[in-house]
């Protein structure tokens, strides 16, 4: 499809970056939960929720524009905070690998300084995710699987957060629940959302 043809959305080389990113953000999101929930592996949660995050943002641009035509306003409202859950889940994502591979002499139980329980990470990540998805149901140039399952993924990433803040035990199931949940609908999402994208040229 032209560009012109798409109105508000952006090129098709653009698209197309922001299809295998989206991709690589399903894989990398898919290594997270595993490494987290399953392997308890610090480093390599770290890498991957580092990475993830990043990889995520050319898609959410790419949804972003082809929304703004909806409701301008919104969009950027639920792109803004995309962005700020992405850059405060890899600091924490960092963070964390910092700590693994030279692990600090002290470690205390504060929480992370720039991400607070999950604050950015899954409450803000989840939020931008309800606004867009939102606005999805209302454009006719998203497929119609992008509401429900982004709906979907939005309040569970959003429930993470709020087990993470209530429950400190980062065993307890109402932490490893949802978080195994989300780690489970994000890959899918994100790799769904990137094979539509591929597919648009």
């Amino acid at each position: 499809m032209s560009e012109s043809a798409r109105g508000d959305s952006f090129s098709d080389s653009f698209e197309q970056f922001a299809g295998w990113s989206a991709a690589g953000a399903a894989l990398a999101g898919a290594a997270y939960a595993v490494a987290f929930v399953v392997l308890k592996d610090k480093g390599l949660s770290g890498l991957t929720l580092l990475l993830a995050p990043l990889l995520a943002v050319p898609p959410l641009i790419a949804v972003y524009g082809r929304l703004r035509s909806i409701d301008a306003g919104f969009a950027l409202f639920g792109l803004g905070l995309g962005l700020a859950g992405s850059i405060g889940a890899s600091v924490h994502g960092g963070f964390d690998l910092a700590n693994a591979l030279h692990e600090p002499g002290t470690i205390g139980e504060f929480p992370n300084y720039v991400d607070p329980r999950g604050l950015l990470t899954f409450g803000a990540s989840g939020l931008a995710l309800l606004v867009l998805a939102t606005l999805a149901g209302r454009s006719t140039e998203l497929p119609r699987w992008v509401m429900p399952l982004g709906l979907l993924l939005g309040v569970v990433l959003i429930l993470t957060w709020l087990g993470r803040l209530v429950v400190l035990d980062v065993t307890s199931p109402l932490v490893l629940g949802p978080a195994l949940v989300a780690g489970v609908l994000s890959p899918i999402f994100y790799l769904a959302l990137g094979r539509w994208l591929l597919g648009r040229r």
